[in-house]
């Protein structure tokens, strides 16, 4: 009963079964979206690559952050370029500044957790 499609990006991505971003690009995999993973380090998801780089990308609809806000600065320009329709802060990746950009861009910034939205068809 899956809707949509919803183009993910997923930064802060780790190739660690035990972090809640791998998890993430698992289960979103798993509800057919299209995910790009991008962290610090090199790795995989399944058969998902996990990017060093900020890859150009069109066609965006959601960046889920997993990355403290201190982490997030260095990504405020390409979260902004990828023009995605809204970004999930999941827990311990609230931040007030980077949600009020987003907001005066027409972006809707929500705190949630994207595994418990995609367990509870609120994606």
């Amino acid at each position: 009963m899956e809707s949509i499609q919803k183009k993910t990006v997923v930064l802060g991505a780790s190739d660690n079964p035990s972090r809640y971003s791998y998890l993430a690009v698992e289960r979103l995999q798993k509800h057919n979206h299209p995910v790009v993973a991008i962290g610090k380090q090199a790795g995989k998801v399944g058969t998902i690559d996990i990017n060093e780089e900020q890859l150009p990308l069109i066609g965006v609809d959601t960046v889920t952050l997993y990355l403290n806000p201190k982490n997030q600065q260095q990504y405020y320009d390409y979260i902004f370029s990828l023009q995605p329709k809204r970004i999930i802060f999941n827990p311990g990746a609230e931040n007030e500044e980077l949600a009020a950009l987003a907001k005066s861009k027409g972006i809707e910034p929500i705190e949630a957790c994207t595994l418990v939205m995609l367990s509870t068809g609120q994606y």
